[in-house]
């Protein structure tokens, strides 16, 4: 009962509920965005569900192909790419959902020319000439090392690299 109003309160108590309301859940966070099984397993239990149904939902869409870590790790890297992030930051992320390192490491491997796209966030971020003075060098390198790029991302992007290829 409602202390206010001496109604009774609608409880969304998804523990008694059965696995098809498990399931039902997960097809509703997985209508949002793409999730891990990890992330998709952590969020059922965060929101009530008993483990066992949890289990049982995730498995069903495993097998339906609704859930799979490998689509969602190279999505992942082709959005986080295109928002001008480097490999270690999205690698750092996708460590975070609970993915495999070797799922990780082949979406990266799969992922665009890294050393091209330090150069584009960083010209598009300074402009197209090169940092002229090694302070300015080392704002830039820090700019890329906060987006994620590795030092010699960052070497190539800013010109401190003697072979930029």
């Amino acid at each position: 009962m409602s202390p206010r109003f001496g109604k009774p309160t609608a409880r969304r108590d998804t523990e008694h509920r059965g696995p098809e309301s498990a399931r039902g859940a997960a097809i509703r966070l997985l209508a949002r965005r793409d999730f891990s099984v990890a992330e998709l397993r952590r969020s059922l239990l965060s929101r009530g569900v008993s483990a066992p149904a949890a289990e049982a939902a995730v498995d069903e869409l495993l097998q339906e192909g609704a859930l799979d870590d490998v689509r969602y790790a190279h999505s992942q890297v082709a959005s986080r790419a295109g928002r001008g992030q480097g490999p270690m930051r999205i690698a750092a992320e996708l460590r975070q959902a609970g993915l495999a390192q070797e799922l990780i490491d082949a979406a990266l491997a799969a992922g665009p020319d890294w050393q091209a796209l330090a150069r584009r966030v960083r010209s598009g971020r300074f402009g197209p000439a090169a940092p002229a003075d090694w302070g300015e060098k080392a704002r830039q390198a820090r700019f890329l090392q906060y987006r994620g790029f590795s030092s010699d991302h960052i070497r190539s992007a800013t010109g401190a690299d003697p072979d930029p290829d």
